[in-house]
This record gives structure tokens, sequence and C-alpha cells, in this order.
């Protein structure tokens, strides 16, 4: 009995860890550098990554998932497999919007 109990408690945990291993990462293929895209990538590896990198800085942001499919080495399939991993985003950081009131406060007190 105690034994059956041990394979139960086993199973379970295995279960509640493949569970968190299978929760893809998702990434950003515009800010990504190369080794995070080669660690969440599936079937990238650092050849791959670096060309994914070296395209990006070549010819901008990537506008869609099957834009990767242009990168030497990275076929549909490729891009297929990780489609729920790859985010897109602002190629940069905007500034934060100056306050009205404190561009007044300026003008104040001159």
């Amino acid at each position: 009995m105690t034994s059956i109990r041990t394979i139960v408690a086993s199973l379970l945990l295995s279960l509640l860890l493949a569970g968190g291993a299978l929760a893809a990462e998702r990434i950003n293929i515009n800010t990504a550098d190369a080794a995070t895209i080669d660690r969440v990538l599936v079937n990238v590896g650092p050849a791959k990554a670096e060309a994914i990198v070296a395209y990006r800085k070549q010819h901008g942001a990537f506008k869609s998932t099957e834009q990767l499919a242009m990168v030497k080495g990275i076929g549909l399939k490729t891009v297929e497999k990780n489609r729920e991993r790859i985010s897109f985003g602002a190629e940069r950081k905007t500034k934060p919007a100056k306050s009205v009131a404190g561009a007044n406060m300026g003008a104040a007190n001159r």
C-alpha cells in the first residue's frame, strides 16, 4: 500500500513539474539578444539566433512571425513551432511625456 502511494505521489509531482515546463516563455523578437533567442525558441541554436539578430539589425524590426522565415536557416516549420513564444513590440522605449503642470511651473518661475 505504501509503494502505491509513493508511485501515485511521484506521478502527481511529475505532472505538476511537466505542466510548468510546458508553459512556453515568450520573448520580444525585436529586442531579445541571441542568447535569449537560443534559449527560448525551439530548433534555434546559437548560429540561427545570431542570424536572427543580424537580420533584425540590417532590415529593422520584425512585423510578423512569418517574416522570421526570411532569415537564412529559419523555415516555416520552425516559425510555426515557435509562434506562441514570439511577441513583437516597439524597437525602442519611448520617453515619458512631460507634465503640463511641470512645464507651466517652470515658465511661472522665470
